[in-house]
């Protein structure tokens, strides 16, 4: 055994390693594509799931089966703020006005989740116990507009002032690879409950 038969092995012990390593890239970049794929999903069914219950309840606004009940749509809206809105609607079309609720909960809320920036979408209707999920919001914000299309400042003192509101909403993952987030966003703009025109 010569000096040439020792370079060959070191060579193929380096060609080896290095071919480890690639196949070693390979892997992981699989892992990382198919978990950000599938997270990637996650994330869209979240967003949509937590949009079709905010555009069903918010269009519903001042809505009631029998409008007898609720004759007068500009005491629709309770209060309102950038993070929370309290309104009537006949949720069950019962014919009885619901009051309905949303609230933003603080980040320390989940702080024992791995996304340090996911909170809690509160909906509560009537007294009932407040019911959330924890589907990865990271935004829920609300920008309010009057008649003629300007911004409503806050505090709002006089919700009925009310005519339209944009509505900004955030998801992202639970959990993350490599501490990335998948993140996705959808603004409705210039929401307008048709009982809110109704005056």
């Amino acid at each position: 055994m010569g000096f040439s038969t020792l370079i060959d092995i070191l060579g193929s012990i380096m060609i080896g390693g290095i071919l480890l390593m690639i196949l070693l890239r390979l892997n992981d970049a699989s892992v990382q594509n198919a978990f950000q794929y599938n997270s990637e999903a996650i994330t869209q069914r979240n967003l949509v799931e937590i949009v079709q219950l905010i555009e069903h309840d918010f269009r519903k606004i001042g809505f009631c089966k029998d409008w007898n009940n609720f004759p007068d749509p500009t005491q629709a809206i309770i209060s309102a703020d950038s993070t929370t809105i309290t309104f009537l609607s006949d949720v069950d079309s019962d014919k009885n006005m619901d009051t309905l609720r949303y609230i933003l909960s603080q980040a320390s809320v989940l702080a024992e989740t791995p996304n340090p920036r996911d909170r809690m979408l509160y909906r509560q209707v009537n007294s009932d116990p407040i019911g959330g999920s924890n589907l990865g919001v990271t935004q829920f914000k609300l920008t309010y507009y009057d008649s003629f299309g300007d911004v409503i400042p806050f505090p709002i003192t006089v919700p009925s002032e009310i005519y339209t509101m944009q509505i900004d909403l955030v998801v992202e993952d639970v959990v993350s690879y490599n501490e990335e987030y998948n993140r996705v966003f959808w603004r409705q703009i210039r929401l307008a409950a048709r009982n809110l025109g109704n005056r």
